[in-house]
């Protein structure tokens, strides 16, 4: 089937997504074919009105932390793995300006990315973009030290994340979800544009979040576009549903895998902080 621009329009009214704010997290091959590809479909929610907010993670940034800057639980070990990795070299520091994204996030934050008038939030690994009438509002607060807050404005604008094509396990929202119920978030490193490296907050493994399906699906609406099955939660609620579960069991959020650092010290609270 040859997806449409006016079949995606017909979907963002028929959701009653018009006007509102997005968090979108995608696969363009789920739909089959698309007329324009990704760059349609951006610009079919830019014409409702909608403001389009992506991950455009980029872990290239990363650089191998200080000695001194080495916390317990945090998702690392013993830290052994960065014993013969010592290097803190990486070819370009992070600017806000910068197009470099990580190829798993696909192609609709790419297009995003590419726009004139997209913004992209202050975070070297885990920035968000954004684009459209409230894109500057969106993306304002995040930092190094604040990962997850154009998700927190999202949900103060009484917004909607929408799952195309993909599993819950690339719903970032349940990160900003485990912070809510008291978790710590990891740390990781970059590199300042003076060569001084800094701290900075980042989420944990995400391949357990499919176990949150059971108690996330009688608050999403569905609709199929070509092939691509497009889920949408309301920000605000799923945060209060999904950080309330994790807080009654923690083991939610585990992948399952005895051996994932991350989900063992997620788990535990997080990282013991200095």
């Amino acid at each position: 089937m040859n997806v449409k621009t006016e079949d995606i329009s017909s979907a963002i009214i028929d959701l009653g997504l018009s006007n509102k704010p997005v968090c979108i997290h995608s696969s363009l091959r789920s739909f089959g074919s698309v007329d324009g590809g990704a760059e349609s479909i951006v610009h079919a929610f830019l014409n409702q009105g909608c403001t389009i907010l992506v991950p455009s993670f980029s872990s290239r940034f990363a650089v191998y932390p200080p000695d001194d800057q080495r916390p317990e639980r945090n998702g690392c070990g013993d830290y052994s793995w960065f014993t013969n990795n010592n290097s803190t070299e990486t070819k370009n520091i992070f600017t806000c300006t910068t197009n470099e994204l990580d190829r798993d996030m696909g192609a609709i934050p790419k297009a995003v990315l590419n726009m004139q008038d997209r913004r992209r939030g202050n975070h070297p690994l885990n920035s968000f973009a954004a684009v459209g009438p409230l894109a500057d509002e969106l993306i304002l607060e995040q930092k190094p030290a604040n990962v997850y807050a154009p998700l927190e404005t999202l949900s103060e604008l009484n917004g909607k994340v929408i799952l195309m094509g993909v599993g819950l396990n690339r719903l970032t929202l349940l990160h900003l979800a485990e912070k809510m119920a008291g978790r710590t978030m990891f740390r990781r490193w970059a590199k300042e544009a003076d060569g001084s490296i800094i701290t900075v907050e980042t989420g944990g493994c995400s391949e357990g979040f499919h176990k949150f399906d059971e108690i996330v699906s009688e608050i999403s609406d569905e609709i199929t576009v070509g092939e691509s099955l497009w889920r949408v939660f309301d920000v605000k609620r799923l945060l209060g549903i999904a950080s309330k579960a994790i807080q009654q069991n923690p083991l939610i959020t585990h992948c399952g895998n005895t051996d994932c650092e991350r989900c063992n010290d997620a788990i535990l609270g997080g990282p013991i902080l200095f």
